[in-house]
């Protein structure tokens, strides 16, 4: 028995006719397919290669500028145009002003063919293949990239950390590559959720605070005498611009009972954080801890200590004989006065949400918050970990003076 050959359009017409809900049998009576060929079909996505091929590449110019719209996609008759014009040697602007579009988009849909043979039939194919909805989104196709994004998500790094972090850990390989919006994608919108539900947490990014505190106007306490003659005004100008290693800032991260709490140390240039635990902030016991900490720091790395004005550091005069750093202290209710501090103290909530009773929490469990977060890539570090940098500032010890 003879079958016609089949085309394009009877692709499309048996595809409309079985959304329309008509059984095979009628679809094949209406349309004029074979029974066998519309139920493979019904089967299929996409129509075959061949039917691509059968469509016509003789271009109807006058067709085609009659139904055009603004920001209209290139359909099938712009193809054939395009092949047909280029075919003749028009250059690319000639064509765009043909078909009504910009010479860039004639320009990439030539780049569709590989080898250099431009053929409007399966450029129509890939195109139709492309604009299919829903599409697989890039983090669950590859299971690599997958694993990588979970694996820093479970170590608190944020998208844009894992965007630039994952560029520079694979260079060569374009695979592996994502954008920090398709992580946020993957967390609050897919599936509700789906990258939070496999992380097993609750939060899984950092920020939490909905808007900026107004820095304060308050004026000045007074009655702290181990603040005069150390005010941040006389702090030396290079601790500011970070040129310089060996500048910290400190603070205390209070927990939930009131006394216990964790004692922050961050060097200003690499970021690099010292963190210890504290059941009591009592002047005495701070500066004892805080004489400990910066046991194992080089002599050329003790240059200046930037603190508030808590009555904590009521004996910093014992840590500074101890310890030959100078410290300074910022004005009242200036918190960004230490910036990097007061960043990486938002950082540590992470680990110690506010509340937190430190007397309950280990020192293991401080020691391995430090850990990460100097083992965490950095955007203002150009994407480098905390210890990367200090090991690059020990590294020049010997220069520094």
């Amino acid at each position: 028995m003879y079958h016609r050959r089949y085309t394009i359009d009877d692709w499309h017409a048996v595809k409309k006719a079985l959304s329309s809900g008509k059984p095979i049998r009628d679809v094949a009576s209406c349309t004029g397919v074979n029974r066998q060929t519309v139920f493979k079909w019904s089967r299929m996505d996409e129509p075959p290669e061949r039917l691509w091929l059968s469509m016509d590449t003789k271009p109807d110019v006058a067709l085609k500028l009659s139904k055009r719209t603004p920001r209209q996609r290139l359909d099938y008759q712009d193809r054939v145009i395009v092949f047909a014009m280029a075919s003749n040697g028009a250059t690319h602007e000639q064509i765009a002003e043909t078909i009504g579009c910009h010479r860039t988009t004639v320009s990439r849909e030539l780049k569709r063919a590989s080898d250099g043979d431009y053929d409007p039939r399966l450029a129509q194919k890939e195109a139709a293949h492309l604009a299919r909805r829903p599409k697989v989104r890039k983090l669950d196709r590859n299971e690599r990239l997958r694993s990588y994004v979970i694996e820093a998500l479970a170590l608190h790094w944020s998208p844009e950390q894992i965007s630039h972090k994952i560029r520079k850990d694979f260079p060569e390989d374009k695979e592996m590559r994502v954008s920090c919006e398709t992580i946020y994608q993957a967390l609050y919108v897919q599936g509700k959720g789906t990258l939070r539900h496999e992380l097993e947490v609750e939060i899984a990014l950092r920020s939490k605070r909905k808007g900026r505190k107004p820095r304060s106007k308050l004026p000045a306490k007074s009655g702290r005498p181990w603040i005069e003659g150390a005010e941040i005004s006389k702090r030396p100008s290079e601790a500011a611009d970070r040129a310089i290693p060996g500048h910290w800032e400190g603070d205390l991260v209070i927990g939930g009972d009131s006394k216990s709490c964790l004692i922050t140390l961050i060097e200003r240039r690499s970021r690099f954080l010292l963190m210890s635990r504290l059941c009591s902030h009592d002047a005495q016991s701070v500066s004892e801890r805080l004489i400990e900490m910066v046991e194992g720091i080089p002599e050329e790395l003790r240059r200046t200590l930037t603190w508030d004005q808590g009555s904590e550091m009521a004996h910093v005069a014992d840590f500074k004989l101890a310890t030959n750093f100078e410290v300074y202290f910022c004005d009242p209710h200036s918190p960004w006065q230490r910036p990097t501090n007061e960043n990486v103290n938002g950082l540590i909530r992470e680990f110690f949400p506010k509340g937190t009773n430190f007397t309950k929490v280990t020192d293991e469990e401080v020691a391995y918050a430090q850990w990460l977060l100097n083992n965490r890539p950095r955007k203002v570090l150009d994407w480098k970990f905390p210890s990367e940098a200090m090991q690059e500032v020990l590294a020049e010890g010997a220069m520094i003076v």
